[in-house]
């Protein structure tokens, strides 16, 4: 069979790298964890939350996913949605601050 330039190969992770993003991923819940019952972070609370969740999404999907050594397209591909996921929450903040609130209008 002759190698086709479309498929590439499948690459093996180690199991220690893997084992290390999994005591990551833990370490960044049990963070998540405790900023939301012991730290009061006022405004700054979903916005560190988002970061963590973000940090872990990404761990996943580099490694476990194995976006990390797949193609530039498929990297490409994932990429755009979570643009197109930046855009839609940049609109609906938008729409939600520029509302006229109840207390304005009495």
């Amino acid at each position: 069979m002759g190698h086709d330039a479309n498929h590439s190969e499948h690459h093996i992770i180690s199991f220690d790298i893997l084992r290390n993003v999994c005591l990551a991923l833990l370490v960044l819940t049990v963070l998540t964890v405790f900023t939301a019952k012991f730290i009061h972070l006022g405004v700054l609370a979903a916005p560190v939350a988002f970061l963590i969740a973000f940090v872990k999404a990404m761990l996943v999907m580099m490694y476990f996913m194995g976006l990390k050594y797949d193609t530039r397209g498929n990297q490409i591909i994932f990429s755009l949605g979570f643009f197109f996921l930046a855009v839609l929450a940049f609109f609906c903040v938008l729409d939600i601050w520029t509302r006229v609130s109840v207390q304005d209008i009495l």
